[in-house]
């Protein structure tokens, strides 16, 4: 059996996300294990410029003027995205597991590659353009902390993130 994946992602993932994982796994015995953040952990700063950035003005504007979201529909949100993936990858290499973890989604990728013993990571997010254009998106944080490469997948696409 292969060392396995641990795969970070903050979208819930379909099947363009499934055939990138498939072509990586290419029919080896590879156990997947995917992490959902319970909170993202985004700044409204952040947002609002990336918003803005992508000219979604409204959204910027909307998400600018809302509350803080509550823990529990955050972590609710979050399981219901981990159902979705593991759907998603269901018969995959040699099964698919998967947890919500809380704190930082970069520390918890981190955690369970060490835990696990993977020698790939894989991070799959949507596009975030402050984030990704000054190398400080999930990706690139978590190669730094492990020093092995860390795949970075845009959700729903096969463009690679620039890690």
């Amino acid at each position: 059996m292969s060392d396995p994946i641990v795969i970070l992602t903050e979208e819930p993932l379909g099947a363009d996300d499934r055939l990138n994982i498939e072509r990586l796994v290419d029919g080896a015995d590879t156990r997947l294990v995917v992490l959902v953040p319970a909170n993202t952990e985004r700044h409204l700063l952040v947002d609002f410029l990336e918003n803005l950035s992508l000219l979604d003005i409204a959204k910027a504007f909307r998400e600018l003027t809302s509350h803080a979201p509550d823990p529990a529909t955050e972590r609710a949100q979050a399981a219901e995205t981990l159902a979705v993936s593991l759907a998603a990858l269901a018969g995959l290499g040699a099964g698919v597991t998967g947890e919500v973890v809380d704190g930082g989604a970069v520390q918890g990728l981190v955690s369970k590659v060490k835990e696990t013993g993977a020698s790939q990571a894989v991070v799959i997010t949507r596009p975030h353009a402050v984030a990704d254009t000054f190398h400080t998106d999930w990706a690139n944080k978590a190669q730094d902390q492990l020093g092995l490469p860390v795949l970075h997948l845009y959700a729903g696409s096969g463009f690679i993130g620039d890690s």
